[in-house]
């Protein structure tokens, strides 16, 4: 049998080589102790102009069904628009999703769904008729 090196498993001595040990000696300053937090953290607010979006009122393929479509969105990605779907259906309290790059609200919620969208920094217009 060839004899291999082996690393002993009952604790008693450790590795030869720690990564971290020269860090010790290079007199980096000590970890700072556990301050207390701000009681309270102001919230990150988004850019003030984020974009232009269009609001539009739509029936078209729904089965007559009313829908408040959200398009034009530059720069943001999909977890984003989720976000602000999500957003907006909690406060209209209806349905809707993320569809195509577009966010879709079940009923005539304009007036609601462009103060969402101005809160979160964008400028809403009311596109169509």
């Amino acid at each position: 049998m060839s004899s291999s090196k082996r690393i002993p498993t009952d604790g008693g001595s450790s590795l030869t080589q720690n990564p971290f040990a020269a860090l010790s000696s290079a007199g980096l300053p000590a970890a700072p102790e556990n301050s207390p937090a701000p009681a309270n953290p102001a919230p990150a607010k988004p850019p003030k102009n984020r974009g232009r979006v269009d609001i539009k009122r739509t029936t078209a393929h729904r089965g007559g069904k009313t829908v408040t479509l959200v398009t034009g969105f530059v720069g943001i990605g999909l977890p984003e628009k989720e976000q602000l779907a999500k957003q907006m259906q909690k406060a209209c309290g209806t349905g809707g999703t993320v569809k195509d790059g577009n966010i879709e609200i079940q009923g005539d919620q304009r007036q609601e769904v462009a103060r969402i969208l101005t809160e979160a920094g964008f400028r809403p217009v009311f596109a169509g008729g």
